[in-house]
């Protein structure tokens, strides 16, 4: 979602430089956006105050000459190294008691800005544009690399002869968020049925899950391949997905911005806040009156947010 706003500084300044400091398993991912010239590993993981790393990395930064820094998030910590690296404009939104560490304070209207992505993007736009209208969002594209698809098909012995559905059947929050195991295995065997193979992606933590839609699934051309590529590989094979069907996660929205047709699976999440930035998305929520509850679990015990979105309608809508 970052990307949007990397897109829209190029778009009003075409010369702008664009360095980001982010957590180094996100760095990958900036690797395959054009707008940004170098991904900075930042040292500290979330919930990590860590000053005296943050103040290393800092005067490390202050002989690289940055104009402006943008904080996305809102903490009081995430605006120290900025302050550090005597960056002379350092911008984002009120919050946490950052003044003298931002010297550009943004408000935040919630009302206004609804969506995350809205809410980065405006903090790129001009002092005194107008905060009563949301910025127009630039979707994301990843780029993709064919020589690297090409040994990823090779070395996972991986076929192209039918069409590839792309299955991501995790969520790293927790099980409030995932579709059914049973469900991804009805429609692996309808797809399957219909000409083509099927992907699971996603990472170990999600092999387990992947492993019991193998099992259920009475067909062949389903291949398992969560935990066996890294973050960067699952972009290529992504790409290479005719379509994909996804829990509201983080390879929703990198399926999103490699350009696959998504069908997006919301359940104690919504769409509202983070949807899929593509033209190609459907998004399947059901919005029922306990909907969205942002919980880890199903509180009320029964998933209908999700457990009511029947592996037919899924085909059904990619059929339309």
């Amino acid at each position: 979602m970052a990307q949007s706003l990397f897109i829209s500084l190029k778009q009003q300044q075409p010369d702008i430089k664009i360095d980001v400091l982010a957590p180094e398993w996100s760095l990958p991912i900036l690797s395959r956006m054009p707008q940004v010239r170098t991904g900075i590993a930042m040292p500290v993981g979330h919930g990590t105050l860590g000053l005296g790393q943050r103040y290393h990395i800092g005067k490390a930064m202050r002989s690289a000459g940055y104009g402006q820094a943008i904080v996305i998030p809102r903490s009081w910590k995430s605006a120290l190294v900025p302050r550090i690296a005597g960056i002379p404009v350092r911008t984002g939104y009120r919050g946490e008691m950052r003044y003298g560490l931002l010297n550009e304070i943004r408000p935040l209207d919630k009302q206004v800005l609804q969506q995350t992505v809205q809410r980065y993007v405006a903090l790129g736009q001009p002092v005194g544009a107008s905060q009563q209208v949301a910025p127009a969002i630039p979707y994301p594209k990843l780029e993709t690399d064919s020589s690297k698809q090409q040994g990823l098909l090779q070395t996972l012995d991986l076929q192209l002869d039918r069409p590839v559905a792309g299955f991501m059947p995790g969520a790293e929050y927790g099980p409030a968020k995932k579709w059914p195991v049973a469900y991804f295995a009805e429609l692996a065997e309808k797809l399957v049925a219909d000409g083509y193979q099927v992907w699971l992606l996603g990472s170990e933590k999600d092999a387990d899950d992947a492993a019991a839609i193998l099992q259920q699934a009475d067909c062949a051309h389903v291949t398992n391949l969560c935990g066996k590529t890294s973050l960067e590989e699952a972009i290529d094979l992504i790409a290479l997905c005719e379509l994909a069907v996804s829990n509201d996660s983080g390879l929703m929205h990198i399926a999103a911005a490699v350009g696959c047709e998504l069908i997006a699976l919301y359940g104690s999440s919504t769409p509202n806040y983070t949807p899929p930035l593509s033209d190609k998305a459907h998004v399947l929520y059901l919005g029922l009156e306990c909907s969205p509850c942002f919980k880890r679990e199903c509180p009320l015990g029964h998933l209908r947010c999700l457990k009511d979105i029947k592996p037919q309608q899924v085909l059904d809508t990619l059929k339309s």
